[in-house]
């Protein structure tokens, strides 16, 4: 059984890191070139994405849909189980791989694409809103 409680604090989680997310998208250049500005918004980009996964591995895991072969499959998953739209399970699943690269290749990450993710957030604001959708009418 789908732990909403749980859930809804996840995606409360994904809602609150991409508001941060959206306001330093605004951030003046003089903030910008504060060594901690970028660790800061990878951080939160790492957060948001990973409250994803969560919510998603738990749906898998409660509607008996599992095991997902990784990370990402848990994400398709839910496209495939209508819980999300499919193009929205590709995006996020897009995300996961970011994620990835941020966690595992943070040496090698082109900090311009960090930058220019910050104009791309309606992914993860659109998953809060699908999995609510489906949490609460579940």
């Amino acid at each position: 059984m789908v732990d909403e409680d749980r859930v809804l604090r996840l995606l409360r989680s994904i809602a609150d890191d991409t508001a941060v997310l959206r306001q330093e998208a605004g951030a003046s250049e003089e903030r910008r070139r504060d060594p901690i500005w970028l660790r800061g918004v990878k951080y939160t980009f790492v957060t948001a994405i990973e409250a994803c996964v969560d919510a998603a591995q738990h749906i898998c895991a409660a509607e008996g849909w599992g095991p997902p072969a990784d990370n990402g499959d848990a994400v398709r998953l839910l496209g495939e189980h209508s819980v999300l739209s499919t193009e929205l399970a590709t995006s996020i699943r897009k995300a996961v791989g970011f994620r990835n690269v941020l966690v595992h290749d943070y040496i090698e990450v082109d900090d311009s694409i960090v930058v220019d993710r910050l104009k791309s957030l309606g992914d993860l604001e659109e998953f809060v809103r699908q999995l609510a959708a489906y949490v609460t009418r579940a």
